[in-house]
């Protein structure tokens, strides 16, 4: 029985610089400062800082995630239940309808970032793109009666979301992305 420890294992060690590496595709840098800058002069007003959860206390992108990823996981699992082809559809479409805003938030956030993480950010925000285009094309599939082609497409949107959420959960969590290190500073040490 191999009993070494998880994060030494070989594949494990794939698995986090395959995730590094989007952060070294400086050739991303070419789109991604025109994009960042467009993004900043969107006239957002004082709700920029609700897209980004100042309110809440932390970003608002993680949170709104749940939404469209739940939707379409949820429709994953109705799509083979006797009887629940109507509800998947519903679901799958609620789950677009939640990708957009879900998406502003993390353009808001992705915006403000330094190029290394800049980049994982666009890649993971490409991916996400991917996916959402796929449950479009699953979405116009179910109303045209294809259903297999449409749990297909679905299938495939959720293995492209799924991964862009490995690659935004590295970059939140091993690239620090979301977290507001001053914040957290006064648990780390006294106020004086």
């Amino acid at each position: 029985m191999d009993i070494t420890p998880l994060h030494t294992h070989p594949w494990s060690r794939r698995l986090r610089r395959a995730l590094d590496a989007p952060e070294h595709w400086d050739v991303l840098d070419a789109a991604a400062r025109p994009l960042a800058g467009a993004v900043e002069a969107l006239p957002l007003g004082p709700y920029r800082d609700a897209l980004r959860g100042v309110w809440l206390g932390h970003p608002l992108h993680p949170a709104m995630v749940q939404l469209p990823i739940g939707f379409w996981t949820s429709a994953a699992v109705l799509d083979y239940l006797p009887g629940g082809h109507r509800s998947a559809d519903t679901l799958v479409a609620a789950g677009l309808l939640t990708a957009g805003p879900t998406a502003l938030t993390g353009w808001v956030d992705w915006a403000r970032l330094d190029p290394p993480r800049r980049r994982t950010g666009l890649v993971h925000a490409l991916g996400n793109t991917t996916g959402v285009l796929l449950y479009g094309g699953s979405l116009l599939a179910r109303c045209r009666g294809h259903r297999a082609r449409g749990r297909l497409l679905g299938l495939a949107g959720a293995t492209a979301v799924s991964v862009a959420a490995a690659l935004g959960g590295h970059l939140a969590y091993r690239q620090t992305a979301g977290p507001d290190e001053a914040a957290a500073a006064p648990r780390l040490a006294p106020a004086d």
